[in-house]
């Protein structure tokens, strides 16, 4: 079945372009105009409805009127390698009947046959001074985070490292201290506490005394 002919004429015809930088909401004007003697209804359409703020997203063109939709981008972080062609957004139409309209339940009953519709593509735009600039800043900013990224992973593969030779040290150094300490075979303190030790002379003179003292005794 043939494709009905957009009725509807519309500035720009292909493509809406959004003019960077995004830190801040970007609009782009959408400009409708009836040509024909008859009304019609519109509604636009995105493939990326949080991403856009459309006002009036639909309505009722009388004949030979014109009406301008504001399309508003929402700030968002620009991202040079971003297909920005992926945002695509759809204007459909069709003549509305005569009388009063009720246009949800238009829509909801419209044949498919009765419908015209036309596609536009988004296009994102960075001032010539931003843009190389940017994506450039962008790039260092990248590499920079890789870079940390490598250093902090190189730490802690040696504390690691320094963790596992300091435990490996330490039993060495526990186990040379208990084969390398002596048994000692002097008498201790203690031992020297419970009896004195004396020279063998002490002893004759002592048995000499006590055998003159005896002697005294049996005489």
């Amino acid at each position: 079945m043939a494709k009905n002919e957009q009725v509807l004429q519309l500035e720009p015809s292909t493509e809406l372009r959004f003019r960077g930088p995004f830190t801040d909401v970007i609009s782009a004007d959408l400009k409708l105009t009836n040509p024909s003697d008859k009304r019609v209804c519109f509604k636009v359409k995105t493939t990326a409805p949080k991403r856009y703020c459309v006002r009036p997203n639909s309505g009722v063109l009388e004949p030979k009127a014109h009406i301008t939709v504001a399309v508003m981008l929402q700030p968002f972080e620009y991202d040079a390698t971003e297909k920005s062609n992926k945002h695509k957004f759809m204007v459909q139409t069709l003549f509305a009947p005569d009388g009063p309209i009720n246009q949800e339940q238009l829509w909801k009953e419209v044949l498919p046959e009765n419908l015209m519709d036309s596609k536009l593509k988004c296009v994102f735009e960075m001032p010539e001074s931003q843009s190389s600039g940017g994506d450039n800043e962008v790039k260092k900013v990248m590499e920079d985070y890789k870079k940390l990224q490598s250093e902090l992973s190189q730490l802690k593969t040696e504390n690691n490292q320094l963790r596992e030779e300091g435990v490996r040290l330490r039993k060495v150094a526990v186990s040379e201290t208990v084969h390398s300490t002596p048994i000692s075979t002097t008498p201790t303190k203690s031992a020297q506490a419970t009896g004195l030790v004396l020279p063998p002379m002490v002893y004759l003179i002592a048995a000499l005394i006590l055998g003159l003292l005896i002697g005294k005794l049996v005489l």
